[in-house]
């Protein structure tokens, strides 16, 4: 009876694990990401099948190494629910960075919704001028779908790992900017530290990095 007893006891335990193991592992169409940043790890996995032309694009950046060494520099919160909202990063600015822009793939072609925990390419007034820059939703995010004649955002994944940490950066102090980003720039920055390819063979573009020559921003 005793060892009955420790078999179930050892089956509980192990059970458990299994499970996370399986949740964790890579599903068909998907590539993961781990986004190493200075408040903790986040890993996401991007949906190839769905939204290939915004997945390839990301993961241009991560196999270049063009994400690594940048921050996590917005927390935009709800007005009435500051719990909910999205964090973005990336290579903000810095032309040194940018690859070619990709065109968007809209939420009504992909099927992938601004739900809790999606990322999203981020994008100035031109809906095609996507680069390195991304969100993380907190909570769900509708405003960001594409809806009639507005395309939206280009959603290609979601966290599979690590939004405790996306919600510690949403709650940082903010202030400053312009714009739509007026008090919402995370005041300092999220170190993003790197942001490394999980599944997959690296695949980097051969793009020179004059970042990495001490060459100064533009």
């Amino acid at each position: 009876m005793r060892f009955l007893m420790l078999c179930a006891a050892a089956l509980s335990l192990l059970v458990p694990s299994a499970l996370v193991t399986a949740q964790s592992a890579p599903q068909p169409g998907q590539v993961r990401v781990r986004l190493v940043t200075s408040e903790g790890t986040i890993v996401v996995a991007l949906d190839a099948r769905r939204a290939p032309a915004t997945t390839a694009n990301f993961l241009a950046y991560v196999d270049d190494g063009r994400l690594d060494d940048t921050e996590f520099y917005r927390a935009s919160r709800r007005t009435g629910n500051p719990k909910l909202g999205f964090v973005q990063g990336g290579i903000g600015t810095d032309a040194r960075r940018m690859l070619d822009p990709v065109r968007l793939e809209p939420t009504t072609r992909t099927g992938i919704r601004h739900t809790d925990g999606t990322i999203s390419l981020a994008h100035g007034a031109n809906p095609d001028s996507g680069n390195g820059n991304f969100s993380i939703m907190v909570g769900d995010n509708p405003s960001l779908d594409a809806r009639g004649p507005t395309g939206g955002y280009a959603a290609f994944g979601h966290v599979v790992s690590g939004m405790d940490v996306v919600r510690r950066i949403l709650a940082k102090p903010t202030g400053g900017g312009r714009g739509p980003m007026r008090g919402q720039m995370i005041q300092p920055p999220v170190k993003l530290l790197r942001a490394q390819r999980i599944d997959g063979t690296p695949r980097p573009t051969g793009r020179p990095k004059p970042w990495l020559l001490g060459l100064p921003k533009r």
